[in-house]
């Protein structure tokens, strides 16, 4: 009997299929993609705006203000769920396209699943040079959209409409890979979108998709619990892989069990609530002397869940140089990092095989009661950096103190890039499990507002009665804010902590601690800048639809946001921060910076000396 066929253009094709696409979740079947976020330009408009058009019921189009926010939307929403759904976003040939790259870089650092359908020049070349068209005068095929090979785990130009067939497979594929996991791109050429082929009719019938989880090895699991019995002062770090293995249970499970203290990185912020006896805290240049002190001490860290960032390792200055490592990691290329012993494999299945493996073994008695005291001490100095009044200057600590204490326990926080990620990180406790975003991952301004409106629009579809909140400096609110207009217009409220220190505040302390001069960081400092004048953030805010207000302190602060909890619609608030005072100082590990070897300051070639006095902590491993 003949096949049965179904005649398409390439672009009807891509979303009938993406359509059909679906995975479960928490025993509930869904479409794996959740919609997408577009601009329409003369790239993708008449083709694949036919094709969405056509399926705007099934898959739900986002109108975008700025494709790079468009892409932090994204990466927001996958993290929100986890990366069991993703979104796509298309944009048009060109500058629209390009846009995206930063985005895209995000979600690749990151590891988080986003789709990428842009568009591309013309296949024939008859018509070149077209429109936005990047000439390379030696090699044809080379063009703006070829940006994306190094940031994106898959990448493709559709040349003839039955790639399709192949290429969409591939790039779900690699989304729900959890060591591959990462954006999926596919280049469009303008003329393809449009062709026809004569599809098999069983390519688009529904396909429930799994995310795989890899069983590990028996041996490097014997291996690694010989090494962890061995531990007279064991120690876990809980990465953001922790949360994607849903495997929260077992780490905390484990950690009980063989009592063993447990420090968090950036990504792996509520792993543990910030009551659990276990939890010593955040660990690394953003992160607290508690969770610092334990891991100079540790001799024996299992490393979960994490790639082991500089952030993390206080560029590998944070530990005794003689501590042996076990990475249990699904990517094969984080498990074996400076001399790891690797566990490669899904955290949740691993953390039950090694605890059994383990068998009876528990930390020292005198071990964990160390890491709880640096714990408590270090509760106590948060208590104390984020209290206001004596007079103290308004601070980012004071902010995140108050929406601490007066958000529900489910709500969602999020954070990015400058000042706050080491804020938030350092003073924020924990109310629930998987409640913290801090884009630290690409460290990219901009994604506060944009990320923020991705999760609301996840958190819309799990927890629709929970409040997104995110603090954003003023730098970069002045970078990407388009995205308040976006959350109004989609009814996805948010709540937006804006704290303005007149600049970048962050680098601008950077710039001092390494001896520097403050120049064209803080708008004070800015030479061009003849007259610097405060932005009326509040104002503009309004101008988008958003209710907005300015407080003086952190005593209207707590007012303020209780209104801004009980809006409708989204709610911004803005105070000043001083930049110089109130900065959180405990807490914080060797982080390596270029700092000049040669110079005419006394005060820079002092802070060079100063900074490479740590170097002989480094570790040498790779």
């Amino acid at each position: 009997m003949a096949e049965k066929t179904i005649r398409l253009t390439t672009a009807q094709a891509i979303i009938r299929w993406l359509a059909n696409q679906y995975i479960e979740v928490d025993g509930k079947e869904m479409r794996l993609c959740g919609g997408g976020f577009g601009i329409f330009g003369h790239g993708n408009v008449t083709c694949l705006g036919e094709a969405l058009y056509d399926h705007r019921s099934e898959l739900t189009l986002y109108r975008g203000q700025n494709e790079q926010s468009m892409g932090f939307a994204a990466a927001g929403y996958a993290k929100q769920w986890l990366r069991q759904r993703f979104m796509f976003c298309t944009a048009s040939a060109g500058p629209g396209t390009l846009n995206l790259v930063t985005a895209s870089a995000l979600a690749h650092a990151n590891r988080l699943p986003m789709l990428l359908l842009c568009g591309d020049t013309f296949l024939t070349r008859l018509p070149d040079p077209v429109l936005q068209q990047m000439e390379n005068f030696n090699d044809p095929t080379f063009g703006a959209n070829d940006a994306f090979k190094p940031v994106t785990r898959y990448w493709d130009r559709i040349t003839h409409p039955a790639q399709v067939i192949q290429s969409l497979p591939a790039a779900i594929a690699t989304m729900l890979d959890p060591a591959d996991c990462g954006p999926a791109f596919l280049g469009l050429p303008q003329d393809v979108q449009g062709w026809t082929y004569d599809y098999p009719e069983a390519f688009f019938e529904k396909k429930t998709h799994r995310i795989r989880r890899q069983s590990p090895d028996k041996d490097e699991i014997a291996d690694a619990a010989a090494l962890l019995k061995s531990a007279r002062r064991p120690m876990i770090i809980a990465g953001g892989g922790v949360q994607y293995s849903r495997a929260v249970k077992e780490l905390t499970d484990f950690a009980e069990t063989h009592q063993i203290p447990v420090v968090e990185t950036i990504a792996g912020r509520a792993n543990m609530v910030a009551t659990h006896p276990l939890n010593i805290g955040p660990i690394g240049v953003t992160g607290s002397d508690s969770a610092n002190a334990i891991a100079e001490k540790a001799d024996t860290i299992l490393a979960v869940g994490t790639r082991l960032q500089d952030f993390t390792t206080g560029s590998w200055t944070a530990f005794d140089k003689d501590a042996k490592f076990v990475s249990i990691n699904a990517a094969r290329h984080d498990a074996a990092k400076h001399m790891s012993l690797p566990v490669v494999g899904d955290a949740k299945l691993s953390l039950t095989a090694l605890s059994l493996a383990v068998g009876d073994y528990t930390g020292p008695t005198e071990w964990i009661e160390t890491a709880q005291n640096e714990r408590r001490q270090w509760d106590d100095y948060v208590a104390d950096n984020v209290a206001y009044g004596d007079n103290r200057p308004n601070s980012y600590a004071q902010a995140i103190g108050v929406v601490n204490a007066l958000c529900d326990t489910r709500d969602r926080v999020v954070a990015a890039a400058g000042g706050l990620p080491a804020e938030v990180t350092a003073n924020w406790r924990t109310l629930d499990i998987g409640t913290v975003d801090v884009e630290f991952g690409f460290s990219c301004m901009g994604y506060e507002i944009a990320g923020a409106w991705g999760a609301r629009i996840a958190q819309a579809e799990r927890e629709p009665e929970q409040d997104t909140i995110t603090f954003c400096g003023d730098g970069s609110y002045l970078m990407l804010n388009s995205d308040i207009y976006s959350s109004v217009l989609t009814k996805k409220k948010l709540i937006v902590l804006l704290l303005d220190n007149g600049g970048f505040a962050v680098i601008n302390k950077l710039q001092n601690n390494t001896g520097n001069e403050s120049f064209n960081n803080l708008l004070a400092d800015a030479p061009t800048i003849p007259e610097p004048f405060g932005v009326d953030f509040e104002a503009h805010a309004r101008s988008m639809g958003a209710v907005a207000e300015t407080v003086a302190n952190t005593g209207e602060l707590q007012e303020a946001f209780k209104r801004a909890k009980a809006s409708e619609t989204t709610y911004v608030i803005v105070m000043q921060v001083d930049p110089y005072e109130g900065w959180t100082t405990g807490g914080h590990a060797w982080w390596e910076v270029g700092t000049p070897h040669v110079t005419e300051s006394d005060r820079v070639r002092d802070a060079h000396v100063d900074w490479e006095s740590s170097r002989s902590k480094q570790r040498k491993g790779v």
